[in-house]
């Protein structure tokens, strides 16, 4: 039995002020194909299919025409909700998708959704557990000790009397933990996980029953524990911090660096698991460029694929007027652009709360100023910046 796991879509994502609506249809219809060629029998979608609760017209459409074109190539789905998703949403229409074999999880009812599909070899298990929370699971057990997220996963998985020795696989999105190592962020879920604590975490043996686990939830491809546990990471890359290694200007830009890929996993009739990892080639990648802006716009050192996302760290000491338009010319994708310099280094080493009490608004303002463009702020420009801060409410005249 061959499957495709595939998790963090996020479909409806923006980067930035840019549409990724593009981006995603075209490393769909990529995986598409990739299911096509490797002949596989089913997908499974480890959470996070939206990036909202409440998604776009847009976003729904996505997964509309992704989950049609699955069930065209009569392959079978199994779905779970992510924390991002709302239930209810995803929930929608689960009935008539289950005639086409296109089987959602959305929301956990006090038993663990389980599907038995057949091979050559007889029978392999699928078993989804949506994102859950121990206070869910708490309402579904009130008799059982839960008090953190792994005590509510091993109360799920007890009730669901799985027998070891068959094939069984399990699509999870939750934050699962290897042996005293947590698992790499890959970005854009990092504000959600960085400070995850104990209550939260899960330990990957809690899924030794399981042959493979597909989870959701960390944008990295990565195994957690054991190889057979596995984050499927997102297909695209849904953060600056996944631009990959930051290329020094002159010297080139290493072009797509840091590619997504997307586990194909076959399960034998012994229940042997083998994975192969298939690399996926985005519409648009996701580059970040540092150097001077006169070393960047060099032609010889400008990147070949233009229409990329760009990020840009310039290492100017002075402010380069208007600098972001005049990088879009260049890369009309540019998302973000900041500076790292001496002023910039420094600024980041001033404990901000420390160094705002007890000062003036005036204090603050005129050493923004000095680190920025290392003079005295003018009385005009003083001035300027009172009142802009009177109309926001910031400040009020002694």
């Amino acid at each position: 039995m061959k499957f495709l796991h595939l998790a963090d879509l996020h479909l409806g994502k923006t980067l930035g002020d840019f549409d990724l609506k593009d981006d995603q249809r075209y490393i769909l219809q990529q995986i598409l194909e990739i299911a096509e060629t490797k002949q596989v029998d089913a997908v499974l979608i480890a959470g996070d299919v939206f990036d909202k609760t409440v998604p776009s017209e847009g976003a729904v459409q996505i997964l509309d025409e992704f989950i049609c074109e699955l069930v065209e190539r009569h392959l079978q789905v199994y779905m779970i909700s992510g924390n991002h998703d709302s239930d209810e949403r995803l929930n929608f229409g689960s009935s008539l998708f289950e005639a086409n074999d296109v089987h959602i999880a959305a929301k956990y009812q006090g038993k663990l959704f389980h599907h038995v599909i057949e091979d050559a070899y007889g029978a392999v298990h699928i078993y989804q557990l949506p994102f859950v929370k121990a206070s869910q699971v708490k309402r579904a057990f009130p008799e059982a000790k839960i008090e953190t997220y792994e005590d509510a996963v091993r109360e799920v998985l007890a009730h669901a009397e799985i027998n070891q020795k068959q094939r069984n696989i399990l699509v999870a999105h939750q934050f699962v933990s290897g042996k005293g190592k947590d698992p790499t962020l890959g970005g854009s879920e990092g504000a959600l996980t960085q400070h995850v604590g104990t209550v939260e975490k899960i330990g990957y043996d809690c899924f030794d029953a399981f042959r493979y686990v597909a989870l959701g939830h960390i944008h990295s491809s990565q195994s957690v524990g054991r190889e057979e546990v596995r984050y499927a990471g997102s297909p695209l890359k849904y953060s600056l911090s996944e631009a990959g290694p930051v290329k020094q200007i002159p010297g080139g830009v290493r072009e797509r660096d840091g590619a997504k890929q997307v586990p194909i996993v076959t399960v034998d009739g012994e229940g042997q698991v083998t994975i192969e990892l298939e690399k996926l080639v985005p519409l648009r990648d996701l580059i970040h460029i540092r150097g001077t802006f006169t070393e960047i716009v060099k032609e010889e050192n400008q990147i070949e694929h233009t229409e990329d996302f760009v990020y840009v760290t310039l290492t100017d000491e002075d402010i380069v007027p208007d600098a972001m338009r005049i990088m879009r010319q260049y890369y009309p994708n540019t998302i973000k652009l900041d500076y790292d310099n001496s002023h910039t280094r420094e600024l980041s080493h001033v404990d901000v709360v420390q160094a705002t009490q007890s000062r003036s608004y005036e204090e603050l303002i005129g050493d923004f100023y000095k680190q920025m463009y290392g003079a005295q702020i003018s009385e005009e420009e003083m001035d300027m910046m009172k009142d802009v801060a009177k109309e926001v409410g910031i400040y009020e005249a002694d």
